[in-house]
């Protein structure tokens, strides 16, 4: 939609999304999206193994370089994917591996240079094996996220009016706060907020069977009642705002 220009003329965009707990302000990774494949050869794993170049071994050393490689890393990245294709047959050497992996940072910079190391251990996989690598990435990276600090103190203003409490996003279940979201990319060139609402799913996060369950009750339905209101009284206290209006609607230095 950014690279289409649906965002063209617009001055200030909003998101909430569901978490265990609310919390403000936004703190994504950048991240890059990695689909890597290795093609090697087939034979028979009993008769003939000698004639075959074993693409599931390429992605086993991949994966041992990478484990090796976190040493290194600094915090503020996150390296993690899993294999979806590893052959078909036990009696057979896999011909073609297949897998899918995400490289994040706290910055785009620092995501960049970690998938840098990152490809390297992809190329270790098919220097070992004589396999063939192939890296495509399907999307464009994610952005880190950009607040707009006068809006989201607006936001908070108004969650609090309504009866939400807020969590560090640094700590415990806050943490949701850490992900990645493709609305990085928009608060690079739009003014942006992207606060995190709470549906009381404690101790269940993100991404289990138990918060997909809390996602469908009462709670979770207020929540997301909350979460929408307190975003068009932003919007309107932005509106309200003379001086923030002035900001958002004129470019930069006028």
């Amino acid at each position: 939609m950014l690279e289409r220009g649906a965002f063209d003329g617009v001055n200030l965009a909003l998101m909430a999304h569901p978490g265990p707990v609310d919390v403000a302000r936004a703190r994504p990774y950048a991240v890059s999206h990695l689909d890597v494949a290795y093609d090697g050869k087939a034979a028979h794993a009993a008769a003939y193994p000698e004639d075959g170049v074993n693409a599931a071994d390429a992605f086993t050393i991949a994966q041992v370089a990478i484990g090796l490689l976190r040493q290194q890393l600094p915090s503020g990245t996150r390296v993690h994917g899993l294999v979806t294709r590893s052959g078909e047959a036990p009696n057979a050497i896999p011909q073609r591996s297949e897998g899918r992996w995400y490289v994040r940072g706290d910055s785009t910079a620092l995501m960049e240079r970690t998938r840098a190391k990152v490809h390297r251990c992809f190329e270790a996989g098919a220097v070992a094996t004589g396999c063939d690598l192939n890296v495509n990435e399907p999307t464009a990276p994610y952005a880190e996220f950009r607040t707009d600090d006068d809006v989201l103190d607006l936001y908070i203003r108004n969650a609090t009016g309504l009866g939400r409490a807020f969590t560090d996003g640094d700590a415990g279940l806050g943490r949701m706060s850490r992900a990645s979201t493709d609305m990085g990319n928009v608060s690079q060139v739009v003014s942006s907020i992207h606060p995190y609402i709470g549906i009381g799913s404690a101790p269940a996060v993100n991404h289990q069977r138990e918060f997909a369950a809390a996602c469908v009750t009462e709670a979770a339905d207020a929540a997301l009642l909350d979460a929408a209101t307190a975003l068009a009284l932003t919007a309107v206290d932005v509106v309200s705002d003379n001086g923030i209006c002035r900001r958002l609607l004129l470019p930069s230095g006028t």
